[in-house]
């Protein structure tokens, strides 16, 4: 993941702007897929100033280690100065490669958020961070998090129990994965006339340097 892929899109209907260095859908055959409303569409509730110029569309899994790294450390310096700021607003899709495990926290995470709880639930997951596939997440962890961040337990396991966000979790995956999502994290950073795509755990310099450009 130390290689990164930057690759400009119109996100309306019209000649591609920039150089690709990695394989990505053309938008005249996908226009409708870069739309700004349908790439934040059924994600995660936005962070930060709904009209903040700059979209942050990070492509995410619960066990995936460079995600942790990028939670940990680059996102909190992102939030200081440009979330927080009002210049940047972040949205947090699932892209779960770790298999079961993965998919169970991201159902998780939108449990939480049916009592308005969402980006506490998805931080406590992170910061319980305990490696890919070691088994960390299971039904008790994920209701100790509940329980941490104060959810209703009973409203939180009913909705586990139902699996209600089960399809969602895997309508988002498919989504990713159309759009040419192919690993975890990777970022989208947008605005209304074009899209830079991150791929991995890049130093913050990276982001720092794409949403100055945008």
């Amino acid at each position: 993941m130390s290689k990164l892929y930057l690759i400009v899109i119109p996100i309306a209907i019209g000649i591609i702007t920039g150089l690709f260095l990695a394989s990505f859908p053309e938008p005249e055959k996908n226009t409708k897929l870069f739309t700004v409303s349908k790439l934040i569409e059924n994600g995660s509730p936005i962070l930060g100033n709904q009209n903040a110029p700059i979209t942050i569309l990070e492509w995410g899994d619960y066990q995936c280690t460079f995600c942790y790294k990028f939670h940990q450390n680059t996102l909190g310096l992102i939030y200081d100065e440009h979330i927080k700021t009002g210049k940047v607003k972040l949205v947090f899709k699932d892209f779960p490669l770790n298999g079961p495990d993965s998919i169970l926290a991201a159902e998780a995470s939108y449990c939480a958020q049916d009592q308005e709880k969402y980006w506490q639930y998805h931080d406590e997951l992170y910061k319980n961070w305990g490696g890919e596939r070691t088994g960390w997440i299971t039904r008790d962890s994920l209701e100790k998090f509940a329980n941490t961040v104060e959810l209703d337990l009973e409203k939180f396991n009913k909705c586990m129990d139902e699996k209600i966000y089960q399809n969602k979790v895997q309508q988002i995956h498919e989504f990713g994965k159309e759009i040419g999502i192919d690993a975890t994290p990777s970022f989208l950073v947008f605005n209304d006339e074009k899209i830079i795509k991150i791929r991995g755990n890049q130093p913050l310099e990276v982001f720092l340097k794409t949403i100055d450009t945008l």
